[in-house]
Formats: structure tokens, C-alpha cells, sequence
């Protein structure tokens, strides 16, 4: 999203400048000098616009995926199909080796996403720590969603259903813990990551996209909308086992319709808000690195 709707560039800058620059400004209480450097106020707008997100969709999509888990899917099957369009586009050239980055990448993810270790999770911290840093990293890597990577990793219903229990006031210690290690896993993984994608697509921008689009093809795997509960006694999404149907096994009846219906509505919704922000036509912003007197 940040892609399509022409941020991109600006925020990842933004959050690469937290360098030794601002420590030195914030060590001499150069508070405005700072805030520049950074771009304080479009992280502001921007972080106050994603909490407001979270808080007003993050019960709606605990609720969608226990009890609408089929057009659920279908949704984010077609979002991140369309988005893998626009990532694919943005490789500059197709030579043999973006070709068989982007099998590798397909490949990866398809092992990744059919790990028996994902389909039920570790309930440590420790791994809660882990998909905090992978999840804020995939949010500034062109094309992937960090809701995305945190479905695939078993955590996104845990964090949902959090942020459910925090809007109606039910607030444990358990929930606080959680969110604070979660929340300094995404610290840590933003500032340090962003600095490394600033260098990787600078330096090898058609090879890192091709990866991404053959780990977001790949991955979709996890996010085909026809499964079967094979746990329809357990109460929580996490403690579910599903089963995929292969097209033969699939009813066709009005559910099948509505829910090819949505994943092609999301994919072109992605597509439109290509079109009409013309990101598809603009070189990757991170191609090359800015002059320092750009940057304050």
C-alpha cells in the first residue's frame, strides 16, 4: 500500500535516518533539527493513522477469520496475488538468473508456509520477539504485508484477538507482556533493517525483487480460501487444523462464487490504485541513494 499510494520512499528514508546524526541531535537538545531529520511530523500522521487502523479493524478481522475464514482469505489471497503483479513489474530487467531468483523464492516460501512448526506455533516470547522484527521488516519491504507474514508465522489471530480484548477494557498482564516484546521486536527490526533494504535495492534492486515476487507467488499456498476444519471442537483460531480442497473436491454453489468474486475484487482494487497513483511507472525508489542536501 505504501507503494501504490506513492509514500514508499519517504518512509523508509524516514526511518533510516535514525543514525548517529539524530543521537547527536537529540544529545544536544537540537529537538527541531531532529524532528527534520527524521520527518517527524509524516511519521506522526503516518503511525497515528495505523493505530486508528488497527483499532477500529483489528476486532473485525479477529472476527473474520474465526467465523469468515473462506472470503477472509479470498480477500488476501487476491491482495497479495495483485500486489505480486506490481512487485514483479518493478524488476527493471528479466534476465535467467531474476528467473531463477524467483523460483527460489516461490520454492522457499512454499516450504515456509507447510512447516508443521507454523501451523501450531511456539507460545515462548522468544518467538513473539521473532515475528515482531519479521513482521515491521516486511512492512518496508516493497510488496509484502506484515499482517501477511504474521498470518503465515500463526501470530496475526493472537495479536488481533490482543487488541479485541484491549478495545473492550480486557487488559491482562499476559496481554501487556506480549504487546511490549512484540512492540520492541518491531523497534529493533525497523531501524536496523531499513538501513540494509536501502543498500539491497540500491545495489541489487532486480534481484531483491524477484525474490519478493516469487516469496509472495509461493506463499499464497497459505492463504488458499477452500479448507476443510478438521478441528471444528477448538474455540481458538490458533488451535485449528485445516485441510486445502483441490479444485475437484471444491462445491460449486453461491459461497464458491462469492468467494472467487472477492479474491479478484481485492487483486483489482490493488491494481486500480496502481493506475491511479502511476506507481507502476515509477523507477523503484530506492534505486539509488539520495544527495545528503535532499535529505534534510
Amino acid at each position: 500500500m505504501a507503494l501504490i499510494l506513492g509514500i514508499y520512499d519517504r518512509l523508509v528514508t524516514a526511518i533510516s535516518h535514525v543514525d548517529q546524526k539524530f543521537v547527536g541531535h537529540l544529545r544536544s537538545r537540537n529537538w527541531k533539527a531532529a524532528a527534520n531529520h527524521i520527518d517527524l511530523r509524516f511519521l506522526l500522521a503516518l503511525g497515528g493513522g495505523i493505530l486508528v487502523g488497527i483499532a477500529l479493524l483489528g476486532t473485525a478481522m479477529n472476527y473474520l477469520l474465526l467465523h469468515q475464514r473462506q472470503f477472509t482469505f479470498a480477500a488476501f489471497f487476491g491482495l497479495i496475488a495483485g500486489s505480486s503483479v506490481l512487485v514483479g513489474r518493478m524488476v527493471s530487467r528479466w534476465s535467467l538468473l531474476e528467473v531463477l531468483l524467483l523460483l527460489a523464492g516461490g520454492v522457499f516460501a512454499l516450504w515456509l508456509v507447510r512447516l508443521p512448526a507454523l501451523t501450531h506455533p511456539p507460545e515462548s516470547l522468544w518467538y513473539v520477539f521473532v515475528c515482531g522484527v519479521i513482521g515491521i521488516c516486511a512492512m518496508i519491504l516493497p510488496g509484502i504485508s506484515g499482517a501477511f507474514l504474521l498470518l503465515i508465522l500463526g501470530k496475526y489471530e493472537d495479536i488481533t484477538g490482543i487488541i479485541k480484548d484491549t478495545l473492550k477494557l480486557h487488559i491482562t498482564m499476559d496481554n501487556v507482556v506480549t504487546v511490549a516484546v512484540f512492540a520492541a521486536g518491531c523497534a529493533i527490526g525497523l531501524i536496523s533493517f531499513s538501513k540494509f533494504l536501502r543498500w539491497l535495492l540500491g545495489r541489487h534492486e532486480p534481484q531483491t525483487m524477484a525474490v519478493l515476487c516469487g516469496f509472495m507467488i509461493g506463499s499464497l499456498y497459505k492463504l488458499w480460501p477452500f479448507q476443510r476444519d478438521l478441528s471444528p471442537e477448538a474455540d481458538e483460531f490458533k488451535h485449528k487444523t485445516f485441510e486445502h480442497l483441490m479444485p475437484a473436491d471444491i462445491a460449486v454453489d453461491a459461497r464458491l462464487w462469492l468467494t472467487l468474486g472477492i479474491g479478484i475484487g481485492a487483486a483489482l482494487l490493488v491494481l486500480v490504485l496502481d493506475r491511479l497513483t502511476h506507481t507502476s511507472d515509477q523507477v523503484p525508489p530506492l534505486a539509488a541513494e539520495e544527495p545528503e542536501s535532499d535529505r534534510q
